[in-house]
């Protein structure tokens, strides 16, 4: 079978992701009133399964979810889909793991009360990581002026939920204008993050990147970035408030996220940006890769080949 196969778990329920699963009458269906997190795998080792379980926790208590299964459950669930996953392809690949969990379904109108109980669907799919050529050459971001990222005290980023039209609608307007990514601002004007992933920049060896209260996703790669793997590697990693009028004196800028870690940038509209074998980027991501190899050795437990 095709590596493309993607398996899927509907509340136990083992199937191909392309067989219906969910009703028309599924609240994160009508409404996005869902919320998910997404774990991929180095060494077929599962990497920093409890960080995205506490930030799915800290979605679900934002959106007034109360999640009925521990997380012992959810990781027994996660292995048993990866086999299904691996009995139906025969590869041991890397894998990209999604845990979607919304508020149930019940009767059509906006009221949570109307819920009768949550749900999950998880899936699993080859993680495709960083292409080669954009290793090498880089993405191609661009700033959008017209969309705004939508700020936190109405539909705060740092909740991972199931609405993601902002981030789409961003990422549909840079594709038109023939970048990769966007770059989106806040109301303020300053830079917040791309449409699934943070964003890093570098000047004179020191790390900046927006913070949180420039209204983005608390992601996990930022986070272990800065707490510890830059520290490591002998970087200063800050957070720093940004415009687009300072791109012009950065001299490297990366994307941030789970399946990707560390993605290069070579350009955000006119401001070009260094991509090669000797940036503070690439020794980052070497580091990262150590960092997550040393995680799947000290945790056998979250293997998921076995």
């Amino acid at each position: 079978m095709s590596s493309d196969y993607i398996q899927a778990n509907s509340n136990g329920r083992l199937h191909d992701a392309r067989e219906a699963a969910v009703s028309p009458l599924n609240r994160g269906y009508l409404y996005g009133d869902a919320i998910y997190e997404v774990w991929r795998t180095y060494d077929l080792v599962l990497f920093a399964w409890e960080k995205h379980w506490q930030r799915l926790q800290r979605s679900a208590a934002a959106l007034h979810l109360a999640l009925p299964w521990s997380a012992d459950f959810m990781l027994t669930e996660i292995k048993r889909t990866a086999f299904a996953w691996r009995r139906q392809t025969g590869q041991a690949v890397e894998l990209y793991v999604r845990l979607q969990v919304t508020r149930g379904g019940g009767p059509i109108g906006l009221d949570p009360g109307l819920a009768d109980q949550p749900d999950y669907v998880l899936l699993v799919q080859p993680n495709r990581g960083l292409p080669p050529e954009k290793l090498e050459h880089g993405y191609v971001l661009s700033v959008e002026h017209a969309l705004r990222r939508n700020p936190p005290d109405a539909l705060n980023p740092a909740w991972k939920t199931g609405n993601y039209l902002n981030n789409v609608l961003g990422l549909r307007a840079a594709r038109a204008r023939g970048a990769d990514e966007v770059l989106m601002l806040n109301l303020q004007g300053e830079i917040t993050e791309a449409s699934t992933s943070n964003i890093a920049f570098v000047r004179d060896g020191s790390i900046h990147t927006p913070p949180l209260s420039a209204g983005i996703l608390g992601g996990v790669t930022r986070a272990l970035l800065m707490e510890e793997i830059a520290p490591r590697a002998g970087f200063a990693m800050r957070e720093t408030s940004l415009t687009p009028d300072d791109l012009a004196g950065m001299e490297e800028a990366c994307m941030l996220s789970t399946t990707r870690d560390l993605a290069p940038v070579a350009a955000i509209d006119g401001h070009r940006f260094r991509v090669d074998a000797s940036t503070v980027t690439r020794r980052l991501k070497s580091a990262f890769a150590d960092f997550a190899h040393e995680h799947g050795r000290r945790h056998p437990e979250l293997r998921l080949d076995q």
